[in-house]
């Protein structure tokens, strides 16, 4: 264990360089030795999650490896964790500081003690340096160049102390090319005030009104000076956050003398009363600049400001007050922001199979509820954790719970449950109705909908680990669908919210929606999740609504999944939806039992359901009905991957999980011009070189991730236009070893690929014109048989036309034209997927063949491909004649040539091609009706006969249909 110290009562500084030190160094936990400045105690009550913080009671001292100590260079800033620093096993004890002239008592192997504003600045300098000398730089997380930030504004003044340095400057700059929030850091950061705003504080506190509406508080107080005061803005700031105010108007009235300005007025000049107002708010949906424009003021929606002259001050600030309470909107209540249904445990769970239940969840807390489903308590990771780490894994949660907890209903507004967070330091509320445990709101869950607050009012992406949500997109949603479609969607809705649902439409249709640059957009594939309780049946709220929708639509066909949740209603050729797939399910959560297995699906919440899915760009959902129709769910950034072009997935573990996802984020990379994103083709590559794909078959006996799921990943590549890029960037990450460890895609395997694709598409051609000779066939049936004759001695005579360079027989009544190539019926995916299979060892074909759950005859021809090979090895170079050749090949089923061809030598190569495009099609001169019109009794001997006669035409032992039947009555003279 890595392990980050922090000093006693930590500031931002001390907590910025130790998350810039876990980024340098992965892995590393911080510990805050002994509590932590109250602004920083606030930002970890809603941000600790952000970060990898541990406690120290839960450190095991044996398992520590190193210590880093960051802004503190002496031990007895360390509390009780100074004790560690005496541990004789440790390889290493390192220093960041910037304070010169402290004794550094710490027996460090590493000291980096410089003249800087901030420590964190030494830390930023590094990982800088180290983004700019490597080949893939990634990008800080914001919630990382946020902190980081801090610890540089609070340190420094803002770099207005004396202490501040260049250095500062250049690493906060690059901080914010990060991503830092400047939101963020505005509420923590604390300017200093002059002597005189510092006595305006004091009177304006005194005399503050306000007022609470919806859950926010309003204040506004007006001051009065003799002159102008300059710096009221910070004043303004400050106060808001002393008084934890939602919104402010800070009024300054004093006197103004035209004289002041003007040496030209005389100085009996009357004097005016000025007003000066300045405007604040935190709350969503409020626009001060909207408010004081009346007045000639303006600015931004949530910091704005007015100077007027000659108005009643206290009357204007009242009225502008008033106005600004009707602005309010009501915020988010509990209901809206929870999570539902809740994971929850009995009392009598032991606190190993909790953390087992957290680890499958992805939770980091679980609910507690006695025999009658009411809540009895919460058992956090980190209790659970503590509990491990003395033993207790047998002992039930209940001793280890915390059972005094805080809870809200599920009208309680979001401005309460953030208080509480806050003030309680509490990550979790759950909800109450009735005494029943209906939901949980989680700091997650709060802190999402603040910052998707910010980003909307700001129109910026950047927001504290999380994305902005675009504004309502129903409006683009309905102008480029069909208006059939949008009616469906919108009675589904009406009926989802009928049943207490909320109706979204989730994955691809999204992305696409939002990709499009057309005006319409032809959907034949929707997902729609609803979000609710399931019915009395075990189908699910997903099923009961298709149900309830194929009723209103009875021309489509209803298809029920129950173990998933999940029904799909089909149109084929409709006249309105012409062919639709809608595909309707409960919103679930998964969970793989191991690597490649099929998942474990539950019921869930669209949080969740969406956090199950592949790639960030395919986990968008639209919101389908009220409340917030139209409203873009995006909980991973999947907005700005679609603005960078790149497929970046959710989780570290997913290609783990589900090794088809390797092929998903190549085939969509490929087929929308995207890049995969550099960690994320590094989590590929370091899931395929673990092995673990191979491990796991052999150990479970089968992977169904590596069986009919990665088939049908396959049949998506390799039937796509694009399958030579998708397939070569498949050979670049290695990933054909989902196939088979052993293969790859190297230059020979490339070569045959290659030939396969001449092959196919002299198929194409051939069927091309075979379709064109029947569509011919069809218009001349309806003429004249004379013209149908007269069109077909047209044919023979055009036939005779042609170059005769392949018969042996000049000027031959029978020549022998290039032969139709020979009908495959087999589909070109499935022909490219037998070649690369048949480039594996023989004794591995027909096992990957079976485990891919291809069709047993391709199977066999797998398995029987390398004796074909060496027979043909063998026999191709005796056959001199073209009858050879023909009696030898067409004992072999066609695809199975064609592979034969692609693995063997030129000379074989050629003789098989001919043999496929010159004779494979010949026929005999006479047939079994000419044969038993010569007085030939049908039997056996028929073929002997006909053999014989197709052996001496491709040789060219007759020249006519007469010389045929003299051939015949030679070799086969009547008795």
């Amino acid at each position: 264990m890595d392990l980050v110290l922090c000093h006693t009562t930590a500031d931002f500084d001390a907590l910025g360089a130790a998350v810039g030190l876990c980024v340098l160094r992965p892995g590393s936990r911080i510990v805050l030795t002994g509590g932590c400045h109250p602004t920083v105690r606030d930002f970890l009550a809603l941000h600790r999650d952000e970060y990898p913080l541990i406690e120290r009671r839960s450190v095991n001292p044996q398992q520590i490896r190193s210590i880093s100590i960051v802004d503190a260079s002496g031990r007895d800033r360390l509390g009780k964790a100074a004790e560690w620093l005496d541990l004789p096993h440790l390889n290493e004890i390192a220093v960041f500081d910037h304070h010169l002239q402290a004794d550094l008592d710490i027996p460090a192997t590493f000291t980096q003690i410089e003249a800087v504003g901030a420590s964190t600045t030494l830390i930023v300098e590094k990982l800088k340096n180290q983004a700019e000398n490597s080949d893939t730089p990634s990008r800080l997380l914001p919630s990382e160049a946020t902190v980081m930030a801090l610890g540089i504004h609070v340190d420094t003044g803002s770099l207005t102390f004396e202490g501040a340095t260049a250095r500062d400057a250049i690493a906060l700059a690059w901080l914010m090319e990060q991503g830092a929030s400047l939101g963020v850091i505005a509420e923590y950061v604390e300017p200093g005030l002059s002597p005189q705003l510092q006595d305006l504080l004091r009177e304006a506190l005194n005399n503050l009104r306000s007022e609470t509406l919806h859950g926010y508080s309003v204040a506004w107080v007006l001051l009065s000076t003799e002159s102008y005061v300059p710096g009221l803005s910070s004043l303004a700031s400050r106060l808001l956050d002393l008084t934890e105010t939602d919104a402010l108007l800070l009024g300054n009235v004093y006197k103004f003398s035209e004289n002041e300005n003007n040496r030209n007025i005389a100085p009996e000049s009357p004097v005016s009363n000025r007003l000066t107002i300045i405007g604040r708010s935190r709350i969503e949906g409020t626009n001060l600049s909207e408010l004081f424009k009346p007045f000639g003021g303006g600015g931004h929606a949530r910091a704005a400001s007015l100077a007027t002259r000659d108005v009643d001050p206290l009357l204007t600030l009242n009225q502008l007050a008033d106005e600004l309470k009707t602005q309010i909107p009501h915020p988010p209540t509990a209901r809206e922001l929870m999570s539902s249904p809740v994971r929850s445990i009995r009392p009598e769970t032991s606190v190993g199979e909790a953390h087992r239940i957290l680890l499958r969840y992805g939770h980091s807390g679980l609910s507690v509820v006695d025999a009658d489903d009411r809540l009895a308590g919460i058992i956090s990771r980190r209790d659970i954790d503590i509990a491990l780490h003395h033993g207790f894994s047998h002992a039930p949660v209940k001793g280890y719970m915390t059972w005094q907890l805080k809870t809200i209903a599920p009208d309680t507004l979001l401005p309460e449950i953030e208080s509480l967070m806050v003030t309680y330091d509490i990550g979790r509320l759950p909800v109450l109705e009735n005494g029943q445990l209906v939901g949980i709101v989680t700091r997650t869950d709060v802190l999402r909908e603040l910052h998707q607050q910010k980003a909307r009012d700001r129109g910026s992406n950047a927001e504290l680990s999380y994305c902005a949500v675009s504004e309502s997109v129903e409006q683009l949603l309905r102008s480029r669908i069909s208006a059939e479609l949008w009616q469906l969607l919108s009675i589904a809705a009406n009926i989802a919210q009928n049943r207490g649902w909320q109706l979204y439409i989730v994955g691809g249709a999204v992305r696409d929606l939002l990709l499009a640059t057309d005006d319409t957009l032809a959907l034949t594939d929707i997902d729609l999740v609803v979000d609710g309780k399931c019915g009395s049946d075990d189908s699910g709220a997903g099923v009961e609504l298709a149900s309830s929708l194929q009723k209103l639509y009875p021309e489509s066909r209803l298809d029920v999944h129950g173990q998933f949740q999940t029904a799909a209603l089909l149109w084929h050729k409709d006249s309105a939806f012409g062919s639709l797939w809608v595909d309707i399910a409960t919103a679930r959560t998964e969970f793989y039992p191991y690597p490649a297995a099929n998942p474990e699906v539950e019921a869930s919440s669209i949080r969740q359901d969406l956090y199950r899915r592949d790639f960030t760009i395919n986990a968008l959902a639209v919101r389908l009905g009220v409340p917030r129709s139209g409203e873009l769910l995006d909980f991973f950034c999947g907005l700005l991957d679609l603005e960078a072009k790149q497929i970046r997935v959710l989780h570290a573990n997913s290609f783990i999980e589900d090794p088809t996802r390797i092929y998903r984020a190549v085939r969509f990379a490929v087929r929308l011009g995207f890049e995969i994103e550099p960690q994320t083709e590094g989590y590929i590559r370091n899931a395929l070189a673990s092995g673990i794909y191979y491990r796991i078959q052999g150990e479970n006996g089968r992977a169904p991730a590596l069986e009919t799921r990665l088939k049908s990943e396959l049949k998506y590549i390799l039937q796509a236009p694009y399958w030579k890029v998708a397939l070569q960037m498949l050979g670049d990450l290695q990933a054909l070893r989902c196939i088979h460890p052993s293969l790859e895609l190297d230059r020979e395997l490339w070569r045959q690929l290659r030939l396969l694709d001449r092959c196919l598409q002299g198929r194409k051609k051939e069927e091309g014109r075979r379709k064109k000779e029947e569509g011919s066939s069809a218009t001349d049936s309806v003429t004249d048989v004379t013209d149908v004759r007269k069109k077909e001695e047209g044919r023979r005579k055009k036939e005779e036309g042609r170059d005769n360079s392949l018969s042996p027989i000049p000027h031959s009544p029978f020549p022998i034209p290039h032969s139709p190539f020979p009908i495959i019926n087999i589909p070109d995916w499935q022909m490219r997927l037998e070649v690369l299979i048949a480039y594996l060892a023989p004794e591995y074909r027909g096992k990957v063949a079976a485990n891919l759950q291809l069709p047993a005859d391709s199977i066999k021809r797998l398995e029987v491909l390398e004796g074909g090979k060496n027979q043909l090895a063998e026999n191709l170079p005796k056959c001199e004649l073209p009858s050879q050749l023909v009696l030898l090949l067409r004992n072999y089923e066609l695809p199975v040539l064609i592979a034969i061809a692609l693995q063997s030598p030129r000379s074989a190569r050629r003789q098989i091609w001919e043999y496929l495009t010159r004779w494979a099609n010949v026929e005999p001169p006479l047939n079994g009706n000419d044969l038993k019109a010569l007085g030939y009794k049908p039997g056996p001997g028929f073929k002997r006969m006909l053999d014989d006669l197709l052996a001496a035409k491709l040789d060219g032992d007759f020249g006519d249909r007469a010389a045929a039947i003299s051939f015949l009555a030679q070799r086969y003279p009547h008795t």
